[in-house]
């Protein structure tokens, strides 16, 4: 077993002393890892009481509309752009600060109906759909979750109402990802009142136009010689704050202006520090929760309007004397996508409803719902292009856009390769947290398939399927993590397995809830219930076919030609021609 270097031990400590300071806590996805399927968690799937519902029916009706009638996604992309005018009616209709208090500007509407407003938003125009996000749901609900009064009484209203705008700046030129990174400096002034801020900030959405912006800088800790990371409250007025590029040139999502930001002595007050002191970045996490959800229902609502178009162009594009929608392999791509996006669209409104629950912890469940969702909407777009053909490829159709907008999802909010791993480290976290003996008493414990509730004869298939990952997940996590021990840090294959493994699993349960709900309901006609039973199937089928390559591939896999294969083109000098073998070196 290899040992861990000091640098890796201290990065160990940094991830405790970010994810689990404080009392442990436990939830669906990190039981999971337990071996066990907790019931109450995600059984029934929730819906929204009868008012909350309609007032949603409400918004969501106005949005569409207001899309409908003044969004133009084609110009927004070309001018690189989002007009005054849109974000003026966003304002006015609420949206920029629609699950904010309305003591404090904002509607009051819960997490499940806001993703509802961004479903629409997002399957309409991306551009539109970031930048709402970047607002309200990681600018505006920083403040609106760790702000004090007095902050919340001077930027609040404006910021729901749409007359400030909010941003959240984190990224940095050696801090994106590894948001620990930052090097951003905040150095209290001689006396002690407010703090002299120096540094940059890059890639940061509504950065080079917002009134108000979140702003990550360390700040000396006696503890630490680096100093911690403190969230700060900053103005572009403040002497000092420079924007570097207002819109820097991208190939996607380009109507959202993402600034490049320097600091250089920006004297901010001590007052402006948001939430305690030394805690930015778990600030940052909890804040990135919520943005990831409001993702997830963006990714649903392209991911929609996408199986529209592909069953559009299938019905009514013929070839070789057939309907495209006709051929197998046409079919395979439409039974795909709307399984995913049935799937996809279950698992956000279980998180957004999990959220409005109180909860206390869900940052699992919301990085497994954003890599899915995301992974998901790339490959639907790729397909829904593939069915358009040659047609899909020019500008008077959406789909070139559409794919270039798809892929900025895999990048933000946490790249995804990044977030398996924060979810497989977390759910062994909380398996080894579990083990007092260790994982090697826990793999001594017999442990069955836990028991998945259902009285539903056409889920019995989904409900033992479920069961028996769950099972493998669990023993797959005690066996390699008695192996390694804390050098599963550096096992990231692994850790993708289990990562991917875990939040099918997941995916499978929201799905598994949905559809239980819905075959109980005597209201609903059977044609929905035979449509959605089909889909939700199709997904589940999907899911184990990749959960049972996952597993057998943690058994044996070929990850040592990966490294081999890596290391040699890694210290290739590509000075020389990079295929060109010279005959005479070639073997026999």
């Amino acid at each position: 077993m290899a040992t861990l270097t000091e640098l890796e031990k201290k990065q160990i400590a940094q991830a405790e002393e970010l994810l689990f300071t404080g009392e442990a806590k436990e939830g669906f996805a990190k039981d999971l890892f337990l071996g066990e399927f907790n019931a109450d968690a995600i059984l029934p799937y929730p819906e929204l009481p009868a008012e909350a519902k309609k007032r949603g029916d409400e918004a969501v009706e106005a949005v569409a509309e207001f899309c409908r009638d003044n969004i133009d996604p084609v110009q927004i992309d070309r001018d690189a752009r989002i007009p005054d005018s849109v974000i003026t009616g966003f304002g006015e209709l609420g949206v920029l600060g629609m699950t904010s208090s309305p003591e404090n500007g904002g509607q009051g509407l819960s997490q499940y109906n806001y993703c509802r407003v961004l479903e629409i938003i997002g399957g309409h125009c991306a551009s539109t759909g970031v930048f709402v996000n970047a607002h309200h749901s990681i600018g505006c609900r920083a403040l609106d979750l760790f702000g004090t009064d007095e902050q919340k009484s001077k930027w609040m209203v404006p910021m729901a109402k749409g007359e400030k705008l909010a941003a959240f700046a984190l990224t940095e030129p050696q801090a994106g990802s590894d948001a620990s990174n930052v090097r951003t400096t905040a150095t209290p002034t001689a006396d002690g009142t407010a703090y002299k801020i120096n540094g940059q900030k890059r890639w940061i959405t509504n950065g080079g136009i917002a009134d108000v912006l979140t702003v990550m800088a360390r700040t000396p800790d006696d503890d630490d010689a680096e100093g911690k990371i403190t969230a700060f409250f900053m103005t572009p007025d403040m002497p000092g704050f420079k924007v570097i590029e207002e819109r820097m040139e991208k190939n996607s999502i380009r109507g959202t202006a993402t600034g490049r930001l320097e600091f250089e002595d920006v004297v901010v007050p001590e007052e402006n520090i948001l939430g305690p002191k030394g805690k930015g970045l778990k600030v940052a996490l909890t804040v990135l929760d919520f943005g990831r959800t409001t993702f997830g229902a963006c990714c649903t609502g392209a991911a929609k309007f996408c199986v529209e178009r592909m069953v559009y162009r299938a019905n009514t594009r013929r070839q070789f004397g057939k309907t495209l929608g006709e051929f197998q392999l046409v079919k395979k791509k439409i039974a795909m996508a709307v399984a995913e996006t049935y799937a996809m669209e279950s698992a956000t409104y279980h998180t957004a409803a999990l959220i409005d629950s109180g909860a206390h912890d869900y940052m699992v469940e919301t990085a497994m719902l954003k890599v899915f969702a995301s992974d998901s909407l790339w490959r639907i777009a790729n397909d829904t292009l593939q069915i358009w053909g040659g047609a899909g490829f020019f500008t008077d159709q959406p789909f070139e856009r559409i794919m270039r907008d798809a892929r900025l999802n895999l990048v933000g909010e946490g790249a995804n390769d990044v977030l398996r791993c924060f979810v497989a480290m977390v759910g062994l976290r909380g398996l080894k947290a579990k083990a007092d003996g260790g994982f090697k008493e826990m793999i001594q414990m017999k442990m069955l398939p836990p028991k998945v509730p259902n009285e539903i004869d056409e889920l019995q298939f989904m409900a033992r399927t479920i069961s028996k990952q769950i099972n493998q997940l669990s023993w797959a996590c005690r066996f390699k993590g008695r192996e390694h021990k804390e050098a599963i840090l550096n096992e990231q294959y692994l850790q993708e397995r289990l990562g991917d493994a875990a939040t099918e699993i997941f995916m499978c349960s929201c799905v598994f809830s949905r559809l239980t709900s819905l075959l109980s309901n005597g209201t609903v006609p059977q044609k929905i219930k035979d449509r959605e039973l089909a889909t939700g199937m199709m997904y589940l089928r999907l899911a184990r076919a990749r959960n049972i390559q996952r597993f057998n591939e943690i058994k044996a896999n070929f990850d040592s030609d990966y490294v081999k294969t890596a290391d040699y083109w890694l210290n290739h000098d590509f000075g020389q021609e990079l295929w060109n073998i010279d005959p005479k070196d070639s073997p026999a």
